[in-house]
């Protein structure tokens, strides 16, 4: 054939691991799949567990606020309205309604 490349069989020998490098082959293998792994799926996993530690209790505290500012304007609410019980109740039955009305406006902004 013209333009084929002949080789010799020391050259074929040369080309072709030996079976006492397979060992060391397969090790390095393994070794090579455990740092590509610890590099792209670890290392990524353990910062995106990081961010949703940080976000959720960034959620927590937030849900915590709005609780504390939903009981300071029922109790504003209660101190402006005039002394009674029937008032008192329209205090509480207004502040949830404004926090009802404040939840319904947020969650229409988040689907939206």
């Amino acid at each position: 054939m013209p333009g084929a490349v002949l080789r010799t069989s020391d050259e074929r020998e040369d080309a072709v691991a030996k079976t006492s490098e397979l060992p060391e082959m397969v090790g390095e293998f393994i070794d090579l799949s455990k740092q590509y792994i610890r590099e792209q799926t670890l290392e990524p996993a353990k910062k995106l567990g990081r961010l949703a530690g940080f976000s959720f209790a960034g959620a927590v505290l937030l849900a915590l606020a709005v609780v504390f500012l939903a009981i300071a304007a029922a109790r504003y609410l209660i101190e402006v309205l005039p002394a009674g019980a029937m008032w008192s109740a329209l205090g509480y039955i207004l502040a949830s309604i404004a926090l009802l009305i404040a939840t319904g406006l947020l969650m229409w902004r988040v689907t939206r």
